[in-house]
């Protein structure tokens, strides 16, 4: 438990939390571009503009191990890898629309 003024008070999840979950520079566009369905690596890597194929693994692993999206892989050669939002992550999705609305009318 926290202390504030001396006084104890029960943990709860901050905005920090949060952003350590989805707070990579890419995570949101990937968040974003899976709202769309199943989509394999290099379709994630070829949709995100300026993202290179280790930050693009790096935020993959972070939001698998989070519980944002699932990864599949299926036994060919090569192997073929399918990335897919969870529950979980399909709950972020109208808060990722409202930044992305939000930034078409302020940011652009």
């Amino acid at each position: 438990m926290a202390k504030k003024n001396n006084q104890e008070i029960p943990y709860k999840c901050s905005l920090k939390d949060v952003l350590d979950v989805i707070g990579g520079k890419w995570s949101m566009p990937i968040i974003y571009i899976l709202s769309q369905g199943k989509l394999r690596f290099k379709e994630i890597e070829r949709t995100i503009e300026g993202i290179n194929t280790r930050m693009l693994v790096k935020e993959l692993k972070n939001l698998e191990a989070n519980g944002i999206l699932t990864r599949t892989v299926f036994p060919t050669v090569p192997p073929s890898v399918e990335y897919e939002l969870t529950k979980k992550g399909e709950k972020l999705l109208p808060s990722i629309h409202s930044l992305y609305d939000w930034g078409m009318e302020y940011a652009v």
